[in-house]
């Protein structure tokens, strides 16, 4: 299965199988386990990432640069001011030329269809940093760090609430995929692709994951064993900060949501998290939160990716 997933692209998990989540997960707890006992795992030696930055970040750029470093290879950060990417130069000419010169590109940007350009002129493997649409790499993180947690992952149930964004798009590939039922709590105009959760769905119906729109956060967290947040307004949404506030109003884990889920539920956020909007700050402190877990298993799964896609895992 690692031959298998080499020289692969990383666009979206709804091109990954289970058994690629297996094996990716697999390789993580592996690698998690040599990093803390201090055995070295130099699986890309002498291999170059080229990162791609159109968004600023903490956790996309420390997790890749720190591991790629970790695995013996080389993170070469490109911001907006090193590569105005379809602006001073087309993307698919940015493709030809920076995979020509490393041994895979990680990218976040704004626009999906850049990632999906750079895939598609690109040599080397394509990993989606983030985009608009989907953030497969968050995800991976989430689920291995369910995993640690649970020791599951099919026959569980996750809640999420808020805005049906590009997380929540991949929080519905993944946990499709896997077999965990998702129940989205969301106000009516802020719900996440349609063709999205039909694609869902329809996968749940293979492996046992229920899909669940609605609009009350209290009856998405009844018997959850996740509970999952995000910012109510991303980069690029600052505009629409005033409007999403009203809309979104409620729409907040906090210690009685918390309590009202299954009674050993565990609390996700993929960071940054605006304390007293989406979440409290005492649901992020409490024993029952894998919220820091969650943000360091970003540098675990992202290195099992890099090694499976970009060497041989």
């Amino acid at each position: 299965m690692a031959q298998r997933m080499k020289g692969r692209h990383l666009i979206s998990l709804k091109d990954y199988s289970r058994e690629d989540f297996e094996t990716i997960f697999s390789v993580a707890a592996r690698l998690k386990e040599e990093l803390y006992i201090g055995r070295p795992h130099p699986l890309l030696a002498g291999k170059t990432l080229g990162m791609i930055f159109q968004k600023p970040s903490l956790r996309t750029m420390v997790s890749f640069q720190v591991g790629v470093q970790q695995l013996g290879g080389y993170a070469l950060y490109l911001g907006p001011d090193q590569i105005s990417i379809g602006k001073r130069e087309s993307t698919e000419d940015i493709a030809h030329v920076l995979s020509s010169y490393v041994d895979g590109i990680m990218a976040r940007t704004f626009a999906h269809s850049i990632v999906e350009d750079l895939a598609k002129y690109s040599r080397v493997p394509v990993i989606n940093g983030l985009t608009d649409f989907n953030h497969p790499c968050q995800i991976l993180a989430d689920l291995f760090t369910v995993l640690e947690r649970k020791r599951r992952l099919d026959g569980l149930k996750l809640a999420y609430v808020g805005d049906g964004n590009n997380v929540t798009h991949s929080l519905l590939y993944g946990c499709a995929t896997v077999g965990m039922s998702i129940a989205l709590a969301t106000p009516e105009d802020y719900r996440p692709d349609p063709e999205v959760v039909a694609y869902a769905r329809e996968l749940g119906r293979k492996t046992g994951a229920k899909v669940t729109l609605t609009a009350s956060p209290k009856e998405a967290a009844k018997g959850a064993d996740v509970l999952y947040t995000d910012v109510w307004a991303s980069m690029g949404q600052e505009a629409e900060k005033a409007i999403r506030a009203k809309a979104f109003k409620g729409y907040q884990i906090n210690m009685p949501l918390l309590n009202s889920a299954h009674p050993d539920a565990i609390v996700l956020h993929c960071l940054p998290a605006h304390y007293d909007e989406e979440i409290t700050y005492d649901v992020v402190q409490d024993p029952r939160s894998a919220v820091f877990q969650q943000a360091e298993n970003r540098l675990h799964a992202q290195k099992a990716v890099m090694a499976l896609l970009m060497g041989n895992g």
